[in-house]
């Protein structure tokens, strides 16, 4: 699975990798700083922060649609959602104005080279998911029959690991309802993870949510057949039950919605 875990602290690999090359970036401009001119410090922490915050908010433009009824989730960065090529504006912007000598411009290469190479190799370990097959599970379910995992639909299927004293899974929920509503064309599995009934519909009808399928998994055998670790989990799987993409941490309508769309391609 996509996931690190680093103590206590659970990271997808997007936000690993992002993280390595910050690091990587932020400890070579320190170097540079002591060894070639100060001048490196004020420009690392413009380019990190202001890089961050273009690319933030291109998204934010490009996905606006998504953002226009709480234009605040803006600020939800742990989501994810950044339009990298925004970032390069900031870095030669700063590389002008910030390094005044030709010396300081060829050292600062270094750095950003080894942060590109540091966040690329982690994001191709980390990102790429194991295409498994659905478990041979069946799961009761709170609306209706059991189902059984392994049988497939013809659809392809949305699969999202929760809890209801998780706040990130409860954040997500509204999300994850209003894509249900929205693709028909494709099956939402909504599998609480260690609760019992009681608690799952208190919670449901409390918020006023409903999905087609929310099941129960009290021994959490989910979590175990795909290696998650931490919840809420979001797993898209093809038509055939296998695993095509697995998201980590709390997910933001626009990244429910490009999955989707890479899951039932257009003719």
């Amino acid at each position: 699975m996509d996931t690190i875990a680093l103590g206590p602290l659970v990271l997808s690999g997007e936000r690993f990798a992002i993280l390595a090359g910050v690091f990587v970036f932020l400890t070579g401009t320190g170097l540079l700083a002591s060894r070639v001119g100060p001048r490196f410090n004020l420009w690392s922490t413009v380019v990190v922060f202001g890089g961050l915050a273009a690319a933030r908010l291109a998204h934010v433009i490009v996905h606006w649609s998504h953002f226009r009824e709480e234009p605040l989730r803006a600020l939800a960065v742990w989501q994810g959602g950044f339009s990298w090529f925004w970032a390069l504006p900031v870095v030669a912007i700063s590389l002008i104005f910030l390094l005044r000598t030709s010396r300081e411009r060829v050292w600062a290469i270094a750095p950003l080279a080894a942060a590109v190479l540091a966040w690329t190799a982690a994001h191709h370990l980390t990102s790429a998911p194991n295409p498994l097959p659905p478990p041979p599970l069946t799961l009761a379910g709170l609306n209706g029959s059991p189902v059984d995992l392994a049988a497939t639909d013809g659809r392809p299927t949305v699969i999202n690991l929760w809890a209801t004293w998780c706040a990130p899974c409860r954040r997500e929920m509204p999300a994850l309802a209003q894509a249900e509503r929205a693709h028909p064309e494709v099956r939402f599995l909504l599998i609480n993870q260690g609760e019992d009934e009681a608690k799952v519909r208190d919670y449901l009808e409390r918020e006023a949510l409903a999905f087609d399928h929310m099941l129960l998994d009290p021994a959490m055998a989910t979590q175990r057949h795909y290696r998650t670790v931490g919840i809420p989990v979001t797993l898209f799987l093809h038509a055939d039950g296998r695993l095509a993409r697995a998201h980590t941490g709390e997910i933001a309508p626009e990244r429910i919605a490009a999955e989707i769309a890479r899951l039932t391609p257009r003719p």
